[in-house]
């Protein structure tokens, strides 16, 4: 399997990169900003793109939004988001564009290499993989919102719908 990291932290990078490569991965390409990103993707043609997503130049949802655009330009690439921070919105924006081939995991969750090649492999299948303190949050979201417990689509539509009337 082909793996692209973007990440503007070099030792997060660069760390992760020789984790993955000792575990057996191939480290198709980093980048350390979505400009770099997008002809690296287009070259290599990866499996998966894992990106950070506070990104230059702003750093706010920049790696967010070039996972969006990789998943529109590129359909078949997988997508495994990092973050620092638990932010609900950020899941639910990603899992917009559909629920397969889609990941959004803690960066402190990284360290546990057996967990992220599980989650590597599972996004790379078409899966989908939500760290457990993002579901915890989402857990709680759709409880505020009143919304009634149910395993399917119908569920994250209505939460997304709530949300957004809300506004």
């Amino acid at each position: 399997m082909r793996i692209v990291v973007a990440d503007d932290a070099a030792l997060l990078r660069e760390g992760l990169a020789l984790l993955l490569q000792q575990a057996g991965w191939e480290v198709a390409g980093l980048a350390a900003s979505p400009e770099e990103l997008y002809p690296l993707v287009e070259r290599c043609r990866p499996d998966v793109v894992i990106v950070d997503i506070r990104m230059p130049p702003t750093y706010t949802d920049e790696g967010l939004q070039a996972a969006r655009a990789i998943r529109r330009r590129w359909p078949g690439t997988g997508i495994l988001v990092l973050s620092q921070y638990v932010r609900p919105a950020y899941a639910l924006e990603l899992l917009s564009g559909g629920v397969g081939g889609v990941g959004y995991m803690l960066k402190e969750r990284v360290s546990d290499l057996r967990e992220l090649s599980s989650s590597l492999e599972r996004i790379a299948a078409g899966g989908s993989v939500l760290d457990p303190k993002v579901v915890e949050q989402l857990k709680n979201i759709f409880a505020t919102l009143g919304l009634p417990p149910s395993a399917g689509e119908h569920r994250r539509v209505m939460a997304v719908l709530t949300f957004l009337n809300s506004q």
